[in-house]
């Protein structure tokens, strides 16, 4: 209870811009969390086949997609906060006449201009943050901010599902309280814009740094007169920003070849494999989505104790074990927590990566890294799309998801093992110690 009342009294400790875009993103994430899950239902409920639902999910993907890269651009050299704030007013008008379109023509225009602004929060939300808080805030932050976005979604899913459900028990048909939750999914998306226009510019940082500068160092009463001052090596030279960039994106991509192979597909593993209801299936899916959010409040815990690259490549390999079992079992509840327990350990080096990104990439590059990463990683789960179906088709419900599963498995590990190799904090060695006793 103690733990539980430290982390509810937190919040208060955060600067104003942190807790205004915190309020701003529960009804954002709430309101998309609502469309994902209602929207296709509701194509549905129109008359509609499954082949509009793919067009209109494909295009708002691919619109998305091509505006990470311009948005990342723009965001480095303009206001992020201006720009957040025009990516949640549009995003919520976009949803509101989405709600009452029923023609083909206007579902992939708005899906298209969803999608255009969607990016806007999801290639700025890291940057501005970063740019709001001091270096020591930025772990935990980042770990608060990656498990609202999920406890958001899931309840803006849940309970649009639950509210629809309830209306039809009313006596109100099924299109109509569709409408109804997708309206109030829009309209918590459309005020999201309100505390963003409440924020302030970004200085923290700026003003961290100048004060850094500014003040003296502390000397030594007792050794600044009798100690000579020890030479001072020069720095190591910094790695470029485009450098740093490459190196994440290669380490990203595999990530994102194994994550297309099974993490869009985990709903059909349940259901084909084991024949689970969807209601289930749901349960199952909404559990592993509580036990991302644990473990991305307890990731950072690890990472301060063994360093944050150690943390990453350490989680990502703990989780092979569980995602093998997943792929071959044929017992509901081994698949039922081994699924579980891949999702936590997985899923909790998400802030840890985003911290190290935003360590080594420059304030002024960080909205072009995060797109260019987020670019990245839709194009690996794309690809892996008509893989796997082939896979599945060809080999059955067993073979082709242990497949499936074994090949994620080998790309985290070449994932893990150029994250490592590229990312690794480098120590001094003995001999350097000696020749240098001044260095840290």
């Amino acid at each position: 209870m103690s733990w539980i009342s430290k982390m509810l009294d937190e919040p208060r400790k955060w600067p104003r811009n942190i807790r205004l875009f915190f309020i701003a993103n529960l009804l954002y994430q709430m309101g998309t969390g609502m469309f994902s899950v209602l929207y296709n239902l509701y194509i549905q409920g129109l008359g509609f086949g499954d082949d509009m639902n793919g067009r209109v999910v494909s295009m708002q993907a691919l619109a998305t997609a091509l505006l990470f890269i311009p948005v990342g651009f723009l965001g480095d050299r303009r206001s992020r906060k201006h720009m957040l704030v025009i990516g949640a007013l549009f995003s919520g008008v976009a949803f509101l006449i989405r709600t009452f379109t029923d023609t083909s023509g206007s579902m992939l225009v708005f899906a298209v201009v969803s999608g255009v602004f969607a990016a806007f929060i999801q290639v700025l939300a890291v940057p501005f943050l970063a740019e709001s808080i001091s270096k020591a805030q930025r772990l935990k932050i980042f770990s608060y901010y990656s498990a609202l976005v999920l406890a958001a979604q899931v309840m803006g899913s849940f309970g649009g599902g639950v509210l629809a459900d309830g209306l039809q028990t009313w006596g109100i048909t099924q299109l109509s309280s569709l409408r109804v939750a997708l309206f109030l999914g829009g309209t918590a998306t459309l005020t999201a814009f309100i505390p963003l226009l409440f924020m302030t510019k970004a200085t923290h940082v700026e003003e961290e740094a100048a004060l850094a500068k500014s003040t003296p160092k502390p000397v030594s009463a007792n050794t600044a007169e009798s100690t000579p001052a020890l030479p001072v090596p020069p720095a190591p030279a910094a790695f470029s920003d485009t450098r740093v960039i490459g190196q994440f994106v290669l380490a990203q991509f595999f990530l994102g070849l194994g994550s297309g192979l099974v993490i869009p597909y985990l709903n059909l593993y349940f259901t084909n494999r084991f024949s689970v209801s969807l209601s289930a299936m749901s349960l199952l899916i909404a559990l592993g989505q509580l036990m991302t959010i644990l473990s991305m409040l307890i990731g950072p815990t690890l990472g301060s104790r063994i360093g944050l690259v150690k943390a990453v490549v350490g989680f990502q390999l703990l989780s092979l074990p569980f995602l093998l079992i997943t792929g071959f079992t044929n017992v509901l509840w081994i698949a039922s927590i081994s699924f579980l327990f891949r999702q936590a350990l997985m899923n909790a080096a998400n802030p840890l990566q985003t911290a190290i990104l935003v360590e080594r990439v420059s304030d002024k590059n960080r909205g072009i890294a995060n797109s260019v990463l987020q670019t990245t990683w839709m194009l690996g789960t794309a690809g892996m799309g008509p893989v796997q179906a082939y896979l599945v088709t060809t080999y059955g419900n067993y073979w082709g998801y242990a497949i499936t599963f074994s090949m994620t498995g080998v790309f985290y590990i070449l994932s893990s093992l150029v994250y490592y190799w590229m990312f690794r904090e480098n120590r001094p060695s003995a001999g350097q110690l000696l020749q240098n006793p001044a260095s840290p």
